[in-house]
């Protein structure tokens, strides 16, 4: 079996007891994570979760209010400046000017990171994301899937060693996003680190690690499959007869935790296998179902997750 990325380099991100509040309230709750040099790392969890803070703190953009750290090789207190200028960070929404063309938007980008070379870097960050045919166009008119590149563009420019990713995907085409997934790979077979927020649970499959933070505090973490079979769910499945009846004889039952329609089928999963079994046994002779056993998908780990969580709003 090969090592993992960057199973003999230092940690390209290691941080310990990260807090941040803000009116009071922890939106980062001692949260400790690492990530190592050449990996895809995922960040996952709930709107209001605390990833968007977490990786502010991580690339420089704000001070935890405790705990400390490193990206880089360099402390994430004192040396933010230095750790920015070595970062790629692409943010939620769209941040370069809609009223430039893409050519414009890079050449500002390479003015701010003040490159030896700003022609030929935005040269050649044209040709490298394949942008050259449209750099005349305006920022503004590209589809979400273009804007998504050009951003990229921007982020890896002035060639970071690390690449910090806040839910890039949302709002772009299903090709888009598996073309958005090969590139990130390619960077990171060539060493680039990678960590990235995502909703979507085909994006978490293809990163080697991920971290699931739920309101501020960090609750799971490592392979999709360790995470998986660290929840301990059982999943049936029920298929066939009448499935509406099945579901309201499940939903109040003590050993079920999650009921969910999948098409022409219903899934059903606890954390009692037995108990489980049990109650949904009844349910299937009750209501002429067949039933058969099912892998416990991330999703469902995650859902689990989500409930088992203290809203640290509310």
């Amino acid at each position: 079996m090969a090592d993992a990325p960057g199973a003999d380099a230092p940690p390209a991100i290691e941080v310990a007891g990260l807090v941040k509040a803000f009116g009071g309230r922890r939106v980062v709750d001692d949260v400790t994570l690492d990530v190592r040099t050449g990996e895809i790392a995922g960040f996952l969890g709930p709107n209001g979760s605390g990833k968007t803070t977490t990786i502010r703190l991580m690339c420089g953009l704000l001070t935890p209010d405790a705990g400390t750290g490193t990206v880089l090789g360099r402390d994430i207190r004192t040396e933010a400046r230095a750790i920015k200028l070595d970062v790629g960070y692409m943010t939620q929404k769209f941040s370069l000017y809609e009223d430039l063309t893409i050519e414009e938007n890079l050449r500002f980008v390479a003015g701010l990171y003040r490159l030896p070379d700003p022609r030929r870097a935005v040269a050649d960050t044209l040709a490298d994301l394949g942008l050259t045919s449209r750099k005349r166009q305006l920022a503004g008119s590209l589809s979400g899937g273009w804007k998504q590149r050009l951003a990229l563009a921007a982020c890896i420019m002035h060639r970071p060693r690390l690449l910090l990713l806040d839910e890039p995907t949302a709002g772009v085409d299903p090709k888009a996003r598996r073309e958005f997934w090969d590139e990130i790979h390619s960077r990171a077979a060539d060493g680039l680190t990678v960590l990235v927020s995502t909703h979507y649970m085909d994006e978490a499959e293809r990163c080697h690690r991920i971290n699931y933070i739920s309101y501020g505090k960090l609750v799971a973490r490592g392979t999709v499959d360790e995470v998986i079979a660290g929840a301990k769910l059982t999943t049936l499945v029920l298929d066939g007869g009448d499935l509406p009846r099945a579901a309201r004889m499940l939903r109040d039952d003590p050993a079920v935790d999650q009921v969910a329609p999948f098409g022409t089928t219903l899934h059903v999963t606890g954390r009692d296998g037995a108990a489980l079994r049990r109650a949904t046994g009844a349910a299937a002779t009750a209501s002429g179902a067949s039933l058969r056993d099912a892998e416990t998908s991330l999703e469902d780990v995650f859902i689990q997750l989500m409930g088992a969580s203290q809203d640290n709003m509310a």
